[in-house]
């Protein structure tokens, strides 16, 4: 592609600037005295263009203009090529897929890398895997600007061989500024953090969350030789947040090469100034939270015991405002519906916050999007918040509800206000819905009361981005509670106001930075062949140990895909669908006098061996392996459905056909 005048200029300035810098005229001349000396034969006097080629290859010195030519922006060298397009904001760094980031010479980019980590004390002992083995691996996520990066799996151990490079590009969210280079003054205003999550995964694939901490790259505008070494020392999650996991060593660069940069005086200003106002907004709506309170109090005695929260601990252990958890997300072309969005909620793990020692407290972790995406598993609470956030998305009036479900458990849902009136309740660990239908205390006996369908027993509050409003009716019960959210003898607000000081985009610095959701990497058909495979191997061996022989009817496993897409469709949409095909094909691929027996199952892990185990708990599905009998057929078929983030519904359904003996 040819490049403009200006930018050719400006192209074979730098190209002259770092060949200077390499001091390649004088290594030519170097290797050309040699060459001449030792190679020239005297019968051959003429030294050709291709000799001296051949001879500063020999020596490196190709190799080596070109390595400081390009900028390595992933594990697999993968080149950064000077295009004058605007670069995608959208960069998800998930290997192995190859991709070409483009560099537009206009525009300002940090280049960041991880030079290694030292002092993993945890895994001080870890053996030295061997070839081939599966052992635990850290990955590190990054998040910047809207840009997130992904590094290559790396064996655990006390120092762990990081070396990944990832090119953030430093722009402005405003279209007139877009094309500008921007000089070290303008970077100085930016406050976006790189938010760094480090994710260990063991060899069963269990991913747990190590670290999670806020990178500030602004000392990159102070290095007076362009490149920043920064020790970072990672801390510990949740109980362990004061506890240090490990240092990971980061370069930082600044491409093109800053004209000016500023003084470490001006940096420690700029960032004491963003502490002092971020820290001055939190003291006041602390102020405003506490008198809040006392008036919430005054109007009955009894709302001390019900769940009104306003703050809660992230990962970190730093108390945040709820309304910070929730933002409008837009998944873009990744998820179509709401109802979809909420199936791709329900597919990520749950899991408690883990608690050290014992009792039955729950410990709390309101994870931050990114920590929460990247572990792929949370507590109902990320659920909620990530829920809430792609229904405000899709333009739906959205709040988290904070309440009790059955004895008495914390439990946290999404509630969504229709135009109608009508008040949705949606479950974010299944993706179930469920219609509000109030109780009436006051009717007469003869009148039929609605039966709730849902699980909630009390509401405390709801929130979103830019309300809070807390439960004053004369019970938090949810079967008799009124949505009239207008309505304050029902509902005390918070000021939006106030809510809107600190939970805002770009209210304070505090504030996490929303990720966008990245595709998923899964190729759903191998990995439904894969498991599917695991499965017969498993049933064979299983079977072989009782004695029993295995023999599987290939066209009855695949009759059962139908079975599978119609279950997949109706947790999607609550639409049944297809059956009546699938029973159709069944009743002619089982011969008269033989009996048909099937078992559905649906996980959101693909690990085949657990999954089986899980499978044998149920006596049904144990009778159909175990299936003892005349002319016994087995049958399996697996179907992973993928989501963004890498999520994905995996449905198992074993089945067999065997001769009915009276």
């Amino acid at each position: 592609m040819a490049l403009l005048p200006d930018k050719a200029s400006e192209l074979k300035q730098i190209i002259r600037q770092q060949l200077a810098k390499m001091d390649v005229h004088g290594r030519i001349r170097e290797v050309l005295a040699e060459t001449i000396r030792d190679e020239i034969v005297p019968e051959h006097q003429q030294l050709s263009t291709d000799d001296l080629m051949k001879a500063l290859r020999r020596r490196g010195i190709i190799d080596d203009v070109m390595k400081e030519l390009k900028v390595v922006t992933d594990m697999n060298d993968q080149e950064v090529t000077l295009d004058p397009k605007p670069s995608t904001h959208f960069v998800d760094r998930q290997p192995p897929v190859l991709k070409k980031t483009n560099i537009d010479p206009t525009r300002r980019y940090l280049y960041l890398q991880v030079l290694g980590g030292k002092a993993f004390l945890e895994h001080l002992q870890e053996p030295e895997p061997l070839p081939g083995q599966t052992c635990s691996t850290f990955t590190l996520y990054l998040l910047f600007r809207n840009q997130r990066f992904r590094s290559k799996p790396v064996p655990c151990a006390c120092e762990p061989d990081f070396h990944d490079g990832f090119l953030l590009e430093v722009h402005k969210d405003s279209l007139g500024d877009g094309s500008k280079m921007m000089d070290a003054t303008t970077m100085l205003s930016i406050c976006d953090p790189v938010h760094m999550v480090l994710i260990k995964t063991d060899m069963f694939g269990e991913t747990s969350l190590i670290a999670s901490y806020f990178l500030e790259w602004r000392s990159a505008l102070v290095a007076e030789n362009r490149i920043t070494n920064i020790a970072v020392e990672l801390l510990g999650v949740g109980t362990e947040s004061k506890v240090s996991v490990g240092v990971l060593n980061i370069r930082l660069e600044m491409y093109p090469q800053l004209n000016k940069i500023l003084s470490q005086e001006i940096i420690n200003t700029q960032l004491a100034l963003e502490h002092q106002k971020t820290a001055e907004k939190e003291r006041l709506f602390l102020v405003y939270a506490k008198q809040w309170w006392r008036e919430y109090l005054q109007i009955r005695s009894s709302h001390n015991t019900r769940l009104v929260k306003i703050f809660a601990q992230d990962e970190n252990r730093i108390n945040r405002p709820v309304c910070s958890y929730i933002r409008p997300l837009r998944a873009g072309r990744l998820l179509d519906t709401p109802r979809q969005a909420a199936r791709f909620v329900s597919v990520l793990g749950y899991e408690r916050a883990p608690v050290i020692g014992g009792g039955s407290g729950k410990q709390e972790q309101w994870c931050t999007l990114l920590a929460f995406l990247c572990r792929n598993k949370g507590d109902c609470e990320d659920h909620a918040n990530l829920l809430c956030s792609l229904l405000l998305g899709y333009g739906l009036k959205a709040f988290v509800c904070v309440g009790t479900k059955a004895k008495a458990v914390p439990h946290a849902w999404v509630m969504t206000c229709g135009t109608d009136g009508i008040i949705t309740f949606w479950e974010s660990l299944t993706g179930h819905r469920y219609i509000h239908s109030p109780i009436h205390p006051d009717d007469p006996p003869l009148i039929e009361q609605p039966k709730p369908t849902y699980p909630y027993r009390t509401i405390g509050c709801i929130f979103n981005n830019q309300a809070f409003l807390a439960n004053c009716q004369p019970s938090d019960a949810v079967e008799v509670c009124a949505f009239d959210l207008h309505d304050e003898s029902k509902w005390k607000p918070m000021s939006e106001e106030a809510i809107k000081s600190v939970c805002a985009p770009g209210a304070t610095t505090s504030l996490p930075p929303l990720p966008p959701l990245c595709a998923s990497t899964i190729d759903a058909a191998s990995a439904s062949n894969e498991i599917e495979l695991q499965s017969r191997i498993l049933v064979s061996e299983y079977r072989k140990d009782l004695g029993l022989t295995t023999v599987w009817d290939d066209q009855l496993s695949y009759l059962l895909s139908p079975a599978l897409a119609a279950y997949e469709l109706e947790r999607t949409t609550s639409i049944s669908a297809g059956n009546e095909e699938f029973q159709d094909a069944i009743r002619r691929a089982v011969p008269d006098g033989h009996t048909f027996k099937g078992f559905p199952i649906h996980f959101v892990y693909r690990n085949a061996r657990r999954a089986f185990a899980t499978c044998l708990r149920s006596p049904f599905c144990e009778e159909i392996i175990c299936c003892r009998g005349d002319q016994v057929r087995l049958a399996v078929r697996v179907r992973v459905f993928a989501y963004p983030e890498s999520a994905c519904a995996v449905w198992i359904m074993f089945a067999c056909k065997y001769r009915s003996v009276l």
